[in-house]
C-alpha cells in the first residue's frame, strides 16, 4: 500500500484513533484550519479553497485505500471528514469566534452520521469518489445551515 495514500486517506493516522475516528478525523481538520485562521489572514474562502484543493488528492487516497483493504469504505480512512469539516467552516462568519466553530463542527457530524437525502445515494458511487462525496454532502447542508444562521443574526 502506498505510504502517501494511507498517510493523506487516514488523515496524519487519526483514522486510527480506536473510538471514533470519523470525529478524530474532524477534530484533525479543525486542528489544522484553526492556527491557520487564527495566526494568519486567512478567511473563510481560503477554507473552502483549502476543501477543494485537497478534494482530488482525497478521492485518490481513499480509493487507494479502499482496494488495497479489500473494504469499501474503510473505517480508517478519514481524510473524507477532512473536506467535508472545511467545506463546513467555510460557511462560518467569523473564524475568530469559537462559538461558530463549534457549531460547523457539531453540523457537520450531525448530517455525516444522519446522512439525509440525497447524501446517503451519494455513498453508493463507487471507489474513493463515493467515499468522499457523501462527507461533501455533510458539509454543504452543514454550511447551508450555517449561512441560514448568519443570515437570521444580522
Amino acid at each position: 500500500m502506498s505510504r502517501l495514500a494511507r498517510i493523506i486517506a487516514t488523515w496524519f493516522y487519526c483514522g486510527y484513533f480506536p473510538k471514533g475516528p470519523g470525529t478524530a478525523g474532524s477534530i484533525g481538520a479543525l486542528l489544522v484550519a484553526w492556527p491557520a485562521a487564527a495566526y494568519t489572514s486567512w478567511s473563510p474562502h481560503v477554507i473552502a479553497a483549502l476543501a477543494i484543493v485537497g478534494l482530488a488528492p482525497a478521492i485518490w487516497a481513499a480509493g487507494r485505500m479502499a482496494r488495497d483493504t479489500g473494504s469499501k469504505d474503510p473505517q480508517v480512512v478519514v481524510v473524507d471528514e477532512v473536506i467535508g469539516q472545511w467545506i463546513a467552516l467555510a460557511a462560518v462568519p467569523y473564524l475568530e469566534d469559537w462559538e461558530c466553530w463549534l457549531a460547523a463542527f457539531v453540523l457537520f457530524r450531525l448530517f455525516d452520521i444522519w446522512k439525509p437525502w440525497p447524501i446517503r445515494a451519494l455513498e453508493k458511487i463507487p471507489g474513493g469518489a463515493g467515499i468522499v462525496l457523501d462527507d461533501v454532502g455533510a458539509g454543504i447542508y452543514a454550511a447551508l445551515v450555517l449561512f441560514a444562521i448568519g443570515w437570521f443574526n444580522r
